[in-house]
């Protein structure tokens, strides 16, 4: 199936490593050209010359986007490069854990400003020369945990539910200007930092750390439970996000796409 993405420009925040890293190659392997973002230079650069390597196009941008002064830079890159975009997938944010009651304000709002406001500052910079275009697309990158929220990290499932509502409510505010605005919902997915958080679990559980197979096997049957009796890949959330990215997706707007295997035991 031919997404019709060739030519069209891509900005993927956070994207040196992890989910955003195979989300911006998986772009750029349907013919998009692709900004690649992140706070680590030589990470977005090694991002980028695989993207080249594999005959793809894509730039670097580099700033950190819980600023203003850092979304200004990598909107001028943006701008300066390719004239603005057509895709924005707002991928960057931290994933913190700890229990409710040792978490103070002030680190709540700090994370807010990085998983909500980071969002909240390109779509302020990039939309409007959409707008001007008649045409873009907005996805947001929530977790299963903005619906099903998990003890031990609150703050970070608030950030995810917020996420969701700003997709939806982006949704509503650009009715008729041809931009369509999405969350995708990931469940767990097998990155490096999961990898990390299953390790830190092992002790507690009676499993080796270095015993991988067996802590995937605890997630998928005991921690997050699914139907589908895996965790994800970043390929799975990397092809949901390249499709909502397409013209095939221009009817799908104001959504929440689960991509979780079944996780969240609800329907909605």
């Amino acid at each position: 199936m031919d997404l019709q993405l060739k030519g069209k420009r891509a900005i993927v925040t956070g994207s040196s490593s992890g989910i955003g890293e195979a989300i911006a190659r998986t772009l750029a392997a349907e013919g998009a050209l692709v900004v690649v973002h992140g706070r680590r230079e030589a990470e977005a650069k090694r991002v980028a010359a695989a993207i080249g390597a594999a005959g793809g196009k894509a730039i670097v941008a580099i700033g950190d986007l819980g600023t203003d002064a850092g979304a200004d830079a990598v909107a001028r890159v943006v701008n300066d490069a390719f004239d603005g975009v057509d895709i924005l997938v707002n991928n960057a944010g931290a994933f913190p854990q700890g229990p409710f009651l040792e978490s103070s304000a002030a680190q709540w709002n700090e994370l807010y400003n990085q998983n909500v406001g980071s969002m909240v500052r390109l779509i302020g910079r990039l939309v409007p020369r959409m707008k001007e275009r008649k045409w873009g697309r907005v996805i947001s990158i929530a977790s299963a945990v903005a619906t099903m929220p998990a003890a031990g990290m609150a703050n970070y499932s608030a950030t995810k539910g917020a996420n969701v509502n700003l997709a939806v409510s982006l949704a509503k505010e650009l009715t008729g200007t041809g931009i369509t605005s999405n969350a995708v919902s990931p469940g767990m997915i097998l990155t490096p930092g999961v990898e990390e958080m299953l390790k830190g679990m092992a002790p507690q559980l009676g499993i080796s750390p270095g015993d991988l197979p067996a802590l995937i096997q605890y997630a998928v049957t005991t921690f997050v439970p699914n139907p589908t009796n895996r965790l994800g890949t970043v390929n799975d959330i990397a092809n949901a996000v390249t499709f909502l990215a397409s013209p095939l997706a221009g009817y799908i707007n104001g959504a929440n796409l689960r991509v979780d295997g079944g996780t969240v035991q609800t329907i909605n």
